[in-house]
């Protein structure tokens, strides 16, 4: 299988060239949904070590549906098939500019959740506009075992964020074990108690914010992904789930830019226009890197072909 790896903002996009399973025609959101019933061994044989690396997520490309994009994908991690994902279609820009498919400029990227435009400014910078983002609810109680009430925000951005700001705990490389393990245990509680999207979709990401000391006005976050990794970028699809968070609170005017910041230091440029649906067309700014081109190979002998599953 011919992959290309890069990273955005220390986040890892792994780009299928070839080899993919069958997942017929139609809707992306149909084929996603069989890449997610039918074919976890070979998700988990991508991505899971000792092929794979912790927080990695893949970019399959499939056939569009539409002749005005210059690709399909369907993305996903070693824990789920993803909506969307901001850092890798920053990934995906970069890959198919270096491959020589796409020029510098606009184009656009069919998704399972819709069509994201991307503007690829030189061989790293990308701008993804993404799909309305919509906050669902806000001011949310959760009581978490072992820690307390939080309170946040349910928000979609092309996957679905429980969004907690202030962060509970300071958001520093140091703590990123304890965040992860907060993060996971409001995420199973709040997803127990039924807090969910408005046709019952499960929150699927946690994103704990706080303002970052050194950056009057910006802020910084730490983000559980399905997976239970952290991520390394800022998160494109929490950053867009958090300018709709910002935009219903008044916090942030349309046009207006902010800086987002990871935990371990990365950064995104964001901002937003009002969307049709009421919610916000949210603009993330961000550079990848390729760093990899490699052929995956699957031995039968190899007793871990389908990755380390513990």
């Amino acid at each position: 299988m011919h992959v290309i790896d890069s990273h955005t903002g220390g986040e890892p996009t792994r780009v299928l060239l070839d080899h993919g399973p069958e997942l017929g025609d139609g809707p992306l959101a149909e084929r996603a949904r069989r890449l997610a019933e039918d074919h976890q061994g070979f998700c988990d044989a991508v991505l899971r070590e000792p092929r794979g690396q912790p927080a990695m997520v893949a970019a399959l490309l499939v056939p569009p549906t539409r002749d005005d994009c210059v690709t399909g994908v369907i993305y996903f991690d070693a824990g789920a098939v993803l909506g969307m994902c901001g850092h890798a279609t920053i990934g995906l820009a970069v890959t198919l500019a270096h491959l020589g498919r796409i020029p510098l400029g606009r184009h656009r990227i069919e998704t399972p959740v819709g069509v994201v435009e991307v503007t690829l400014s030189d061989a790293n910078t990308v701008t993804v506009t993404n799909v309305e983002s919509r906050r669902v609810l806000d001011a949310v109680n959760v009581e978490v075992p072992g820690h307390g009430p939080v309170t946040g925000d349910l928000a979609y951005g092309g996957n679905w964020f429980f969004i907690v700001d202030p962060s509970p705990l300071p958001v520093t490389a140091a703590n990123i074990p304890a965040l992860t393990q907060l993060s996971i245990t409001l995420r199973d509680t709040a997803n127990a108690k039924g807090i969910s999207g408005e046709e019952g979709q499960p929150i699927d990401h946690v994103m704990l914010n706080e303002p970052h000391p050194d950056h009057p006005g910006q802020s910084r976050n730490f983000t559980l992904c399905p997976d239970d990794d952290y991520d390394r970028s800022p998160c494109g699809t929490g950053s867009s789930a958090r300018l709709a968070c910002l935009a219903a609170e008044s916090l942030l005017a349309p046009g207006e830019e902010t800086v987002q910041h990871s935990v371990i230091g990365s950064r995104y440029q964001l901002s937003y226009q009002p969307g049709k649906g009421g919610g916000v067309i949210a603009s993330i700014t961000g550079q990848a890197f390729v760093h990899a081109e490699s052929r995956l190979l699957f031995s039968p002998q190899d007793p871990f072909r389908g990755g380390i599953l513990l």
